[in-house]
């Protein structure tokens, strides 16, 4: 019956202020705590072989994930040794004794003891410290899942704008190209006298500028593919991601599927578990007002010849309980109490803030990815129609019809159309990652 005691408050998991559904998705609605569920290979929702075979190497070689599953290990072992002080400790003791001295006969003695203490969990103390050590374990297994789902995010990421990169980079190119004849018609038309000297000196300008864009889109795919290298694992110096076709996929979000995704997030499961660990603390200090108790015994022989110390008449035994209390510490222990019992407050208005912030997290990128849908429709009409202005303005200026500041006008218009699609095509992507990130991980269409 003592031993079945356990002081100090058992857990229940606080509430948090969650909404009956997302403001920016009809039909999801956030369900209860779900972390351990697999979150699968989220990212071949993108139908891209290239990223696949990345994101199997993250898991394997990213020196984060490897660190946070080293932590996770060395907290199962703090469970394990917390455990073990729920049973006695027995050891055994042996040794052997020459003796003598000035006019004294020399004299052996050996001895053999086994011997055990044990305290009994009377109030509680060391199945709460388990308790608090298994929620800091479950705390570093949750935070392991997030190191992961974040680097396998963040290569997602980093992979779509190197393949938006590229195709800038193509588009740009092929724009250089574009503007590098119509200088050279310029610079023959002003040679020939047809145009005014100015006409050429934009057409360089133009030319140059653009070229400019083109270095820089250069650096930027270039930093994307250290990054990258760092996240599986290599040497910048020794990975290489060459220019390949871009799949400008946007998973869609399945309505109603990914309701109880939210509870999946690794971080919300970290914060609710340091809510318990916190709890069970306030049982460890509250069972420092109870007396300790301990048990020990011991059995063994004592002899002067090895011949005679197992008999009977050699065997020594003790049996002891011990009790220690502590009668004054000017308040230390409530002190104690109170502080676990602030500790317990502090995680647990964390983890709410923590559900908070996940919830503006899934609001934020549903909006997001419901706008960005919108703004590509339009910027492919926006581009196509550019494509036909530039086309135009560029006859008529051949025909001597319009000035050169028209075609600068209309070309740098189209150039801004192209590269504002293609950038907002890797933003429903990179968009989509975060989404998945927010809801703790991907989901499967029925």
């Amino acid at each position: 019956m003592l031993s079945a005691c356990a002081v100090g408050p058992d857990y229940h998991r606080p509430t948090a202020p969650l909404s009956a559904a997302y403001k920016s998705a009809e039909g999801w609605s956030p369900a209860i705590p779900a972390d351990a569920l697999d979150r699968g290979d989220w990212w071949t929702l993108f139908s891209d072989q290239t990223l696949n075979g990345l994101a199997a190497r993250v898991a394997v070689s990213n020196q984060t994930i490897a660190a946070a599953e080293a932590a996770y290990r060395q907290a199962r072992a703090l469970v394990a040794e917390q455990r073990a002080a729920l049973l006695p400790v027995v050891s055994l003791d042996g040794g052997a004794t020459r003796s003598g001295g000035s006019g004294q006969p020399r004299s052996t003695s050996y001895r053999v003891s086994l011997g055990g203490t044990w305290e009994p969990d009377v109030w509680g103390r060391i199945r709460r410290t388990v308790e608090a050590a298994r929620a800091q374990a479950q705390v570093s297994e949750a935070d392991l899942a997030a190191a992961r789902l974040s680097a396998q995010g963040e290569l997602a990421a980093d992979y779509f704008l190197l393949r938006e990169a590229d195709a800038e980079i193509a588009l740009v190119q092929r724009t250089v190209d574009g503007y590098r004849r119509t200088y050279e018609i310029t610079e023959n038309r002003y040679k020939a006298g047809i145009v005014a000297h100015s006409d050429a000196l934009q057409a360089e300008t133009q030319l140059a500028s653009t070229q400019s864009d083109l270095e820089a889109l250069l650096r930027q795919r270039a930093v994307f593919e250290h990054a990258i290298a760092v996240l599986v694992g290599e040497a910048p110096g020794n990975f290489a991601l060459p220019p390949a076709a871009w799949t400008q996929r946007a998973p869609e979000v399945p309505v109603g599927v990914p309701s109880g995704l939210l509870q999946r997030r690794p971080d919300i499961a970290a914060a609710e578990r340091r809510v318990a660990a916190a709890n069970a603390q306030i049982g460890v200090a509250t069972a420092a007002f109870f007396p300790d108790i301990t048990l020990s015994g011991s059995y063994g022989t004592a002899a002067s010849q090895i011949g005679k110390l197992f008999s009977a008449s050699s065997s020594v035994w003790s049996f002891g309980v011990a009790a220690a209390e502590t009668i004054f510490d000017a308040g230390a222990r409530r002190a104690q109490v109170r502080g676990a019992r602030a500790a317990y407050d502090v995680a647990v208005a964390n983890y709410r803030q923590t559900v908070l912030t996940a919830l503006q997290d899934v609001e934020d990128q549903l909006t997001a990815a419901q706008v960005l849908a919108r703004q590509e429709a339009l910027l492919r009409q926006a581009s196509a129609a550019a494509d036909q202005a530039e086309q135009m303005v560029l006859n008529q200026y051949k025909a001597g019809r319009v000035s050169y500041v028209e075609v600068v006008t209309a070309q740098a218009a189209a150039l801004g159309a192209r590269r504002a699609l293609v950038q907002t095509i890797v933003d429903r992507q990179t968009t989509a990652v975060a989404l998945i990130q927010a809801l703790g991980g991907g989901w499967k269409a029925p």
